[in-house]
This record gives C-alpha cells, sequence and structure tokens, in this order.
C-alpha cells in the first residue's frame, strides 16, 4: 500500500470535506448546516474540519467555488457578434443556473442562495466583495467595448447595470421563487446594451512617481482565472499586486497601457483563508456566463490571478501584502524595471509604459 505524504493527506481530506459539506449544505441549507454532521459525512473528526477551514462561512464559499470551478464550460455555438447579442447570450446563461420555483428549499439547485445574506452580515466580506463586483463589471465592459470597437466608449456603467440587474434577479428567484420571468430579464439585459448613461474615464486624481529599478523577475506559476488556464507571467507587461479593496484600481492599469501590454492583476488579502475562495467564486460565476455570450477574441488583456499565500507579490517585492495594497511593476525582458507603489500606483506604472514604448518606437 502507498503510503501518501502528509501534503497528499492534506490535500485528500480537504477533498473529503468539501463533499462532505456540500451534500450538508444542499440538505439543510448553509444556516442549519452543522460542522460535527460535516465532519461525520466526511469520516474525520470535527479537528479535520477545522485544520483545513477557519469556519462555517470559509468552508461555504470554498464549497461555491469548487463547485463552480468544476462546472464544465461549454462555449456557445454561436456567441453574440452585437453588444445586444452577447449580453443577451450571457443573461440566458446567468438566469439557467437560478432555482426554479418547483425546485425543493434545499438541493444542488439552491446551494448558493445564503451566499448574499451570509456577504452582508459582516463588513470584514462586504467590502471585498463590492471591489470584485467592481472587478467583474471592468472585466464585461472591457468585453463590450472591444466587442462594439473603438468607438464604443467606456462601457463599465452599462455593465454595472447588467450584473446589478441579473444579481437582483438572483435573490428574488431565492426569495420569491416564481416571481422572476427569465424572458424578460434577458430583454432588458439585451436593451440595456444601448443605454448611454454618460460614462468617461476620469484620469485619476492621485498619481504617485513611479521609479526606476533593476531587479530580476522569477514568478511563480499562477491560474488566470479568467481565461481558466496557466497565467502568463514571465513575458513583458504591466502586474499589479492589489489588495481585495483595492480592485477597481486595475482599470486604472488597462486604460494607461499601450494596447499590445497585458496586465496582469494580482489578488492578495490578509484573510486568504476566507476571501480568497470568495474571490475565486465571484470572479469564476462571471467567467461562466462570459463564455457563453463573447467571443474569446472580444475579452480583455487582463489576467486575473488570486495569490493566496503571496509567493507572487513576494516575486514583485511585496512581503507583506494587506486588503489595501496597491503596487504596480513594469516587466521587461525579465526584468523588472519600474515599480511604483500605493494609490494610483497601477495608472503610474502603465503610463511608464506607455511613455517608455513611445521614446522607443521614436528611437527606431
Amino acid at each position: 500500500m502507498v503510503r501518501l505524504t502528509r501534503a497528499q493527506t492534506r490535500e485528500h481530506n480537504r477533498a473529503r470535506v468539501l463533499a462532505a459539506a456540500r451534500a450538508e449544505f444542499a440538505d439543510r441549507g448553509f444556516r442549519d448546516a452543522k460542522i460535527d454532521v460535516i465532519a461525520e459525512r466526511a469520516e474525520l473528526t470535527r479537528g479535520a474540519v477545522y485544520s483545513n477551514f477557519p469556519g462555517k462561512r470559509a468552508l461555504y464559499f470554498a464549497v461555491l467555488a469548487d463547485a463552480t470551478d468544476r462546472t464544465p464550460e461549454i462555449p456557445h455555438p454561436e456567441p453574440g457578434h452585437t453588444a445586444r447579442q452577447a449580453l443577451g447570450a450571457l443573461a440566458r446563461a446567468w438566469l439557467a443556473r437560478l432555482p426554479l420555483a418547483t425546485d425543493q428549499r434545499h438541493g444542488s439547485a439552491r446551494l448558493n442562495v445564503d451566499l448574499i445574506p451570509e456577504v452582508l452580515a459582516d463588513e470584514h466580506t462586504r467590502r471585498p466583495f463590492a471591489q470584485l463586483m467592481k472587478l467583474d463589471a471592468i472585466v464585461l465592459g472591457l468585453a463590450i467595448e472591444q466587442l462594439r470597437g473603438p468607438m464604443a466608449g467606456r462601457q463599465v456603467r452599462v455593465a454595472e447595470s447588467v450584473l446589478t440587474t441579473l444579481h437582483g434577479a438572483a435573490q428574488l428567484a431565492a426569495a420569491a421563487p416564481g416571481f422572476v420571468e427569465p424572458f424578460n430579464v434577458v430583454q432588458a439585459c439585451e436593451q440595456l446594451a444601448d443605454l448611454d448613461v454618460g460614462d468617461r474615464w476620469p484620469t485619476p486624481g492621485i498619481i504617485p512617481p513611479p521609479w526606476p529599478v533593476d531587479e530580476p523577475w522569477a514568478p511563480p506559476s499562477g491560474f488566470d482565472l479568467i481565461r481558466r488556464a496557466q497565467a502568463r507571467l514571465h513575458g513583458d507587461g504591466i502586474v499589479v499586486i492589489l489588495g481585495l479593496h483595492r480592485l477597481q484600481a486595475v482599470e486604472e492599469a488597462v486604460r494607461a497601457a499601450p494596447t499590445t501590454d497585458e496586465v496582469t492583476a494580482v489578488l492578495v488579502t490578509a484573510d486568504p483563508a476566507e476571501l480568497a475562495d470568495l474571490a475565486r467564486l465571484a470572479i469564476a460565476e462571471l467567467r461562466t456566463c462570459l463564455r457563453q455570450g463573447f467571443p474569446v477574441a472580444t475579452w480583455p488583456r487582463l489576467q486575473v490571478v488570486v495569490d493566496e499565500s503571496g509567493v507572487i507579490a513576494a516575486a514583485a517585492g511585496v512581503p507583506e501584502v494587506s486588503d489595501t495594497t496597491e503596487t504596480a511593476i513594469l516587466v521587461r525582458a525579465g526584468r523588472i524595471v519600474s515599480r511604483a507603489q500605493g494609490w494610483g500606483a497601477c495608472h503610474a506604472a502603465a503610463s511608464t509604459r506607455a511613455a517608455h514604448g513611445r521614446l522607443h518606437d521614436k528611437s527606431r
């Protein structure tokens, strides 16, 4: 019999806990689920459950993130060729995951109905979740812009309106079964494509000066949550290290960087045991629906990596992270050549790259 290593045993136990917790949450709902019963279902001790997850809420977020990651992602055979078509397809994919009025009160179809109430219960989760929604809106808005072409202007507010409609529909589907009419919600999202909300991108008012450096860039591997693939971390581009309270700053890097540059957002938090899975869940839910409606070619030139252990941040010269971290580096030829830190750092580093690129073009 082959003996498992300690790491393998821990991973095996974690998988057993997740499977048991999913069954318990589906049967009883989050509120009535018991850690002791989850341990019994997993054939482990209560201590083994807590050695993998700090509490029931962290375990719930992990179960939802794991369930979303395991959902097969099949691109729509005919993704939208217009913003209206794409948003309609995205809305249909979103609504298809909601529980029906005929579903039982509990069960896998209603596994995530306690997510928003649990997020709302604590400022510790509310503020990161708000920023995760901002990040989702930025990703969706950039995809709409790519689909509509260079004259479209900023579409992030339209994306916010779409996500507001869909999240509202999800909550009403749980609270008032039978109230939500999916066809009407899809039509509303399609019509939002033509909404003019006067969206303009304001230049950040605070831009710290970046400083030149010459440091090696040898990041460990990371996983791009948007494309569900290994992230490309070794090429030239902008890498931004963002705490979960500063996620909307990623738009500053995307707007200021040259169009040829890839921007990588590395998400960090002071509480990875609970909030890392919440981040994975929020991004994965959007990705699943984005794939149904938008051609991959229109997806933004943005990678999103959750750096749970902080190793990528450390490679970027950020040894200690918090939920308010904002650091950006400019990478060229395997070296970090510029760095900015604090509010406005994303814009500063990306602007430096843009200026550097213009000077390079003139010298050729």
